[in-house]
């Protein structure tokens, strides 16, 4: 039973390296993106559909990278 609660810890993290790795891409001398354009990004970069449905939920406007991070459930910042 043990097993269960590490596999549901396990299936969260290639979605929370996947965000991380965006956000470090697309703020990449940047200091703040919106919204859309952050969505634009996830969807040119495949990401799964549970992470395009938390930035397709996020108000409109612009976000600094640990904001958008800690939004979204990412470690970027």
């Amino acid at each position: 039973m043990g097993g269960v609660s590490e596999d549901a810890s396990v299936t969260e993290q290639p979605d929370s390296r996947l965000l991380d790795e965006l956000l470090d891409d697309i703020y990449h001398g940047q200091e703040r993106i919106s919204q859309v354009d952050i969505y634009r990004r996830a969807v040119a970069a495949e990401l799964p559909a549970q992470l395009l449905a938390r930035i397709a939920a996020l108000p409109q406007g612009e976000y600094a990278v640990d904001e958008a991070a800690d939004l979204l459930g990412g470690t970027a910042g």
